[in-house]
């Protein structure tokens, strides 16, 4: 399980998989605006959807976990037209990895800080 100040992204717009790190890093740091350096993931797919790549830093360098699928393809979560990230949780981050449709997902109810504040808001 990831610490709960280690934030999920997933980049909406595909990439070309020959990029590595350097290459990762700056699409991270430039288009999506994000410190790659402070330990959140980033989550790419290429135009096809079929291979996978999510970069991290692990205190000591870049590290990048690739994927690629024998069959079927990564769906992506649904934003915001125009978006160009999307931020996720560990347990979205895994159905996505294991082909699990986001959207037929059932999501019970849990606990939350902000709901909580907003009771005690009221």
């Amino acid at each position: 399980m990831f610490s709960p100040s280690v934030r999920i992204f997933v980049a909406m717009d595909p990439i070309d998989m020959r990029k590595s790190h350097h290459g990762l890093a700056a699409i991270v740091r430039e288009q999506l605006g994000i410190d790659i350096l402070a330990g959140h993931l980033v989550f790419f797919v290429n135009k096809r959807r079929t291979l996978a790549k999510l970069i991290f830093f692990d205190r000591s360098g870049l590290a990048i976990l690739y994927k690629r699928l024998e069959s079927g393809t990564f769906q992506l979560p649904k934003v915001e037209l125009g978006a160009d990230r999307a931020e996720i949780d560990p347990a979205s981050l895994a159905m996505i990895l294991e082909g699990i449709d986001l959207r037929s997902a059932v999501r019970r109810r849990r606990y939350s800080r902000s709901e909580d504040r907003r009771r005690a808001a009221r």
